[in-house]
């Protein structure tokens, strides 16, 4: 959802721009548009979100959506909707066999039912530790084999599978801006995961994407396009 302010018109003058179908972008009379607010110093990022329409995807919504969710390759939500809302999406996804991703941020409890019927959770280590209380990083991998996927920032991607925790390396450049890096990851993790790649070269691939957009100012400005990850792969 987005208002009918300018924040709204750039939101959908960028998706058209990029080619993404915006059907279901539901602009809302009298609303604003959710924003967030970001102070970038020493590298890293803080973000004040206000989250406005967003706060207005209602489960009514997603049942108008629902014939084409059901179709989807790979459902990817986070915690910038309404929670009950969430919960609707997941239950409606696990009960039709519908893959859902998960990143839990801004980090929020999340039920025990509810992560059981979730495909993929990308926390990073502070919000595994709000969602796992009292669990180590070798627990939380290894009692949610395939399932969690832990980012560590400079230090990669943690998994577990097997009985064994794996690492994929992240790519080593300097960052001008990290904001945004969390969502291109979770974006290109889930379209390589769609796309059939296995869980190591779909982390890869996500690493990739996310080492790019921290080169450049901005979230969605440092999004990058699928060749320029093919490019860096190589």
């Amino acid at each position: 959802c987005i208002g009918d302010d300018v924040y709204g018109q750039l939101v959908l003058k960028a998706l058209k721009e990029n080619n993404v179908d915006s059907t279901y972008v539901k602009v809302l009379p009298g609303e604003n548009s959710g924003t967030a607010h970001i102070t970038v110093a020493e590298d890293d990022n803080t973000i004040i979100v206000i989250k406005a329409a967003n706060d207005l995807v209602s489960p009514s919504l997603i049942d108008e959506a629902w014939e084409d969710i059901q179709k989807a390759d790979m459902v990817l939500l986070q915690h910038e909707i309404p929670a009950a809302t969430n919960a609707y999406v997941i239950e409606k996804c696990a009960a039709h066999g519908v893959p859902v991703l998960l990143n839990p941020a801004p980090v929020a409890p999340v039920p025990q039912a509810l992560l059981d019927k979730i495909t993929y959770l990308t926390p990073n280590e502070h919000e595994a530790a709000t969602l796992f209380a009292g669990k180590g990083k070798a627990d939380i991998l290894d009692q949610n084999q395939g399932k969690v996927i832990m980012t560590l920032g400079s230090k990669g991607v943690a998994y577990a599978e097997k009985g064994q925790v794996i690492t994929v390396p992240g790519f080593k450049v300097k960052p001008v801006d990290t904001t945004g890096a969390g969502d291109t990851f979770n974006g290109a993790f889930a379209v390589a995961r769609a796309n059939g790649k296995s869980m190591q070269e779909s982390i890869s691939f996500a690493n990739a994407a996310a080492a790019l957009s921290v080169q450049k100012l901005g979230a969605q400005g440092g999004m990058p396009y699928l060749h320029e990850v093919e490019e860096m792969l190589k």
